[in-house]
């Protein structure tokens, strides 16, 4: 299948019920390992690039293009996505590197501000054929920037879609970034709520603090995209720790590396599965999705 438009991973999880995983890359070691992961569990996959990933690599082109190239090359749909992107020049970078999506990430602006650079990008952006998510709630944990315990409004959001024309919204239901214990309780009503005003697919934020069960309820309820990162770079870290501890000696970063690659492609398939294995939505919160006109 090789490179595919993010919008087709998301759209069709959409339709399906059921959750559009969408992984980050940090490295050469962690995009080959989660591209495996996909091929393993022969599903569709989102790459995410942050804007802090992007500036560890000293720039855009050369994890950006490793990462397409990846792609292109890969028997599963992949799709490559910028992730909380703040500045608009990175974007138009993507785009003329051939990414085909961008989480414009104006967050931390007050909502006035917040609306207008989300909507001047997102023109610019649809002008390219390009799919754009934003984030309106605050969702906790990044960089002290965002207040945690935050929930978005439906009626909120509702204008802030219509204001702007995003394509996919990033809502504050009760995860934070960058958590290191899966242990949150997501605001499963207030999802069923923002999926039956929304007419775009809901992206979950922070889901490396979401236990397995909690993230296919939430998607039962009406969540989509699943954006998971610290997880996966703890279980990459924790291999390197476990083998440089096992040889204190061991010099080659290959002999290292490999290992925490391969537990990053067997844990990213398991959750890859996890997320396509849709439940049952209780009542009380399941809706039925709006369709954008």
């Amino acid at each position: 299948m090789s490179l595919v438009p993010t919008s087709s991973i998301i759209d069709s999880a959409r339709t399906a019920g059921i959750g559009a995983a969408a992984f980050n890359v940090i490295h050469l070691e962690t995009a080959e390992a989660l591209v495996t992961a996909a091929e393993r569990a022969n599903a569709p996959l989102i790459l995410q690039i942050s804007e802090n990933c992007i500036r560890y690599h000293g720039s855009l082109r050369p994890i950006t293009r490793a990462t397409l190239a990846l792609a292109e090359d890969s028997s599963a749909p992949i799709a490559v996505h910028l992730d909380h992107i703040t500045d608009a020049e990175l974007v138009r970078q993507g785009a003329a590197a051939g990414v085909s999506s961008f989480m414009v990430d104006a967050s931390a602006f007050p909502y006035d501000e917040n609306v207008a650079t989300t909507a001047a990008l997102t023109a610019w952006c649809h002008e390219r054929g390009s799919f754009v998510e934003a984030e309106l709630g605050k969702v906790g944990g990044k960089d002290g920037v965002h207040a945690p315990g935050t929930r978005t409004d439906p009626d909120e959001a509702l204008a802030f879609i219509d204001a702007t024309g995003v394509d996919a919204l990033a809502v504050a239901v009760g995860s934070s970034h960058a958590m290191h214990e899966r242990t949150t309780v997501l605001d499963k009503e207030l999802i069923g709520r923002l999926q039956a005003a929304l007419p775009v697919p809901l992206v979950l934020h922070g889901s490396s603090g979401v236990p397995d069960e909690e993230l296919q309820r939430a998607i039962a309820a009406g969540m989509t995209k699943i954006n998971i990162s610290t997880h996966l770079v703890s279980v990459f870290t924790r291999s390197v720790r476990d083998v440089l501890g096992a040889d204190p000696a061991l010099v080659d970063s290959r002999k290292y590396l490999k290992p925490a690659r391969e537990a990053v492609a067997q844990e990213a398939a398991r959750l890859l599965e996890v997320l396509r294995t849709p439940i049952a939505a209780p009542d009380r919160y399941a809706a039925q999705a709006p369709v954008r006109g």
